[in-house]
This record gives C-alpha cells, sequence and structure tokens, in this order.
C-alpha cells in the first residue's frame, strides 16, 4: 500500500476505482429507459439524449451504484457505444472540492494509472490529457492497453464522486472526438437531472 497517494482522501479513491473496472461491451438494451434513481433516490442517473439506461445491468450496493448506458436502438442517429456511471460513496466528492489538482496529478501517478487500468497494472495505461474543469470536474484522456482510448469524467454530484466513461463498441471504436462529446452531454444530463442545492 506504500505506492497509494498520501492524501487520505485519494488514498480512498484510488481503491474505490480499483473496483470500479468493467469490460467495454455492446448493451443489448433490454429493459431501457432514459433515468433511474440509485441509491434510495438520492441520485438520478441519466442518460443523454438517443442513449437509455440498461436497468437490467445496473448495480448497487449499500452506498455504491453502477450503471451502464447505450444507444437506445441499433437504428439511433448516434454511435454505439458503453458509457459507465459509477456513482461513489458518502461524501466521496470532497477530494474533488478540495483538491482537484491534487487528484489531476495522482491520476499521472503510477498508483493513480494502476486504479484507472483494466488490468490493474499501471503500464497498462497512458494519461494522454488532463485538466480540471470550472474547478469542479476533471477531465482524463486515457489509452488502456486492454480498452483502447477514451474519456473519463470525475465530478461531484450529491457529494458523491461520480466517474463517467464513454468507449465503443466492439470493432467499431468512437473517434476521441465522439467520446468527449459523449462524455460531456452525460455530464450534462447527470447535472440536470441532480440540480445543486
Amino acid at each position: 500500500m506504500d505506492s497509494l497517494p498520501p492524501f487520505p482522501m485519494l488514498r480512498r479513491l484510488a481503491v474505490a476505482l480499483m473496483g470500479l473496472a468493467l469490460s467495454a461491451c455492446v448493451l443489448p438494451i433490454a429493459d431501457a429507459t432514459r433515468q433511474v434513481a440509485v441509491l434510495g433516490g438520492e441520485v438520478r442517473v441519466r442518460a443523454p439524449e438517443f442513449y437509455c439506461i440498461d436497468t437490467k445491468s445496473a448495480r448497487a450496493s449499500e452506498d455504491t451504484a453502477v450503471v451502464l448506458i447505450g444507444r437506445c436502438n441499433a437504428a439511433g442517429q448516434v454511435a454505439a457505444a458503453l458509457v459507465t456511471v459509477t456513482v461513489g460513496r458518502t461524501a466521496s466528492a470532497g477530494v474533488m472540492l478540495a483538491e482537484p489538482e491534487a487528484l489531476r496529478a495522482f491520476m499521472s501517478s503510477p498508483a493513480g494509472r494502476r486504479a484507472l487500468s483494466r488490468s490493474g497494472q499501471a503500464a497498462d495505461v497512458a494519461v494522454l490529457e488532463s485538466g480540471v474543469l470550472g474547478g469542479d470536474r476533471l477531465m482524463l484522456h486515457l489509452n488502456d492497453r486492454e480498452e483502447g482510448e477514451y474519456w473519463r469524467a470525475i465530478l461531484g454530484i450529491k457529494g458523491r464522486l461520480v466517474t463517467i466513461s464513454a468507449s465503443g463498441a466492439e470493432g467499431v471504436p468512437l473517434t476521441p472526438a465522439q467520446a468527449r462529446r459523449l462524455v460531456d452531454q452525460t455530464v450534462a444530463a447527470m447535472r440536470a437531472a441532480n440540480p445543486a442545492g
């Protein structure tokens, strides 16, 4: 555990991210909707336009949730993609609010890249770009040996750390611009569904 970051909040984030790796796949949207409430209704997960939540794939523990989003139908006006929304524990957003630049630096470190890696190996992930937007959202452009290129946003919603990532379907990758746009659209949808205050 010596390689984990010194900040207690970043240490907890690293442990949380290590457990959130999901394989990218094409979603069969059998039981789909645009919005679901998770964690007893505390947080609403909303899909961007033309995308739907696969309610059968949604998973929640007592204090965390993972929701998968895919294109609503094969004839849709948008690219096939997998959007993963993870909602962290109560008060986990403190690290984003208090130390966004420290979080950004951590994500480029070996421990941060290991936490982001699908394989759990830091060498398998490269951080191509990163930046804190508006002081409350970290954007990461990543290249994972198993996943390929994708974008991930980390932000706080209702005091919880939320991560949103977008990647293409097998054999039909999203361009970096498509992935970034889809993450941005999902962030906007999530914020609209969970107004501050």
